[in-house]
């Protein structure tokens, strides 16, 4: 099977063709010079010797934010020429990987040696120090950000020197969701545990009735479970189950098991998406929503996220639906999920319970995409958004 590469994807090295100087969705071009470093200690030099640099990861990010617009002479450095590394402790229960690793990567060279991630996003395509430092998260009642799998990390500050922290060290909780103001992320120690399986189930046609009356057993009814809806009078259309249980949840309160593999977008491409219909596997190829081999979703999309107390989702829901003719010609599928309440300072679920209400839109240049997006974020709770993803866009 050949890789797709994913939009917006640097070449690795020994790649023939440009580097790409847009971001995943392409939605942005880059202002600022792009660095590829050779090694650890070149980075430190650019560090130390640049007057604004900013880290350029896997490019999931759909607005300028990662960019340097605001002044000349900014860096963004790419380390996508360094080594990647996967170091297990095996009495520690961690592993130190390269920060610029993508999860897939890190993912598949823990299972060759027996060892496992509590928890994945539905991307693996992205970076490790781009998704800890922004908070990103998979989904499940019990399961935290990404972040909270993070033990410790060295990061190359602005003077170039490396400095560590490690969880318990008075500034850990401020320093991994970060957004990348404390410095470059060199490497990053994560939790790991034995090797395990997992079964994915997709039903469909859960009616708001239903969601409104057992939302808190549907979300818990498996170890990760994300809704798919465009906010109609269909409910919701695809609810996606993954179970680390022997046997996947039998009946999901009337909502029938899908009889064929489906990807959540209308006409998506059902070979990207992971393995369906409660066939066990190896946790890496079960936890995303999307093959790492192969391009998720469409690529050319643009995304947002709105994060709200887990008690405030039925609210939620009940505004979006109201939105439904406005968000119509513009989305593509909206997806809930959960994510547990942790400790770090700038985390979307700092000390709270969260839902996550994330939205897949068209990328028309069009007036009524804009205002959908607004109107969506502002009903949606007023929840604080998911870092790095659109919240607002200058120009048409």
């Amino acid at each position: 099977m050949t890789r797709a590469r994913v939009p917006g994807e640097v070449p690795r090295a020994g790649q023939t063709g440009r580097m790409a100087e847009t971001n995943w969705a392409g939605n942005h071009t880059y202002r600022a010079r792009i660095e590829r470093v050779r090694s650890v200690e070149h980075l430190q030099e650019v560090v130390a010797a640049s007057p604004r640099v900013r880290a350029l990861g896997s490019r999931h990010s759909f607005t300028d934010l990662t960019d340097i617009t605001d002044a000349d002479g900014g860096v963004l450095v790419s380390c996508v020429d360094l080594p990647t590394t996967v170091e297990v402790d095996e009495t520690a229960r961690t592993a130190r990987v390269t920060g610029h690793a993508a999860y897939g990567d890190v993912a598949t060279r823990l299972q060759a040696g027996g060892w496992a991630l509590a928890n994945l996003a539905s991307l693996p395509h992205i970076s490790v120090a781009g998704a800890v430092s922004t908070g990103t998260h998979g989904s499940g009642v019990e399961n935290g950000s990404l972040a909270t799998a993070v033990t410790a990390l060295d990061i190359v500050g602005p003077d170039g020197e490396i400095r560590s922290v490690r969880r318990g060290d008075a500034d850990f909780e401020g320093s991994v969701v970060a957004l990348g103001a404390l410095g470059i992320v060199t490497a990053v120690t994560l939790e790991v545990e034995p090797t395990y399986d997992v079964r994915q189930v997709v039903r469909t046609g859960l009616s708001w009735p239903t969601l409104a009356a057992e939302i808190d057993a549907v979300m818990g009814s498996a170890y990760s479970v994300s809704l798919f809806t465009r906010w109609g009078e269909h409910g919701v259309e695809q609810v996606w189950l993954k179970s680390r249980s022997a046997a996947a949840p039998v009946e999901l309160h009337g909502a029938p098991a899908a009889t064929a593999t489906l990807h959540m977008l209308d006409g998506g491409a059902i070979e990207s998406v992971t393995t369906q219909g409660g066939v066990a596997g190896p946790w890496l190829d079960r936890l995303p929503h999307f093959r790492r081999e192969l391009t998720p979703s469409r690529g050319e999309e643009l995304q947002s996220e709105y994060l709200l107390p887990r008690e405030h989702a039925l609210t939620a829901v009940d505004r979006l639906r109201g939105l439904r003719d406005l968000l119509a010609p513009v989305l593509q599928v909206s997806e809930l999920r959960t994510v547990a309440a942790d400790r770090h300072w700038l985390s979307t679920s700092y000390g709270h319970d969260v839902v996550g209400v994330h939205f897949t839109w068209l990328r028309p240049r069009a007036r009524v995409c804009r205002v959908a997006r607004r109107r969506a974020g502002a009903a949606a709770a007023g929840g604080p958004p998911a870092l790095g993803e659109v919240l607002r866009r200058r120009g048409p």
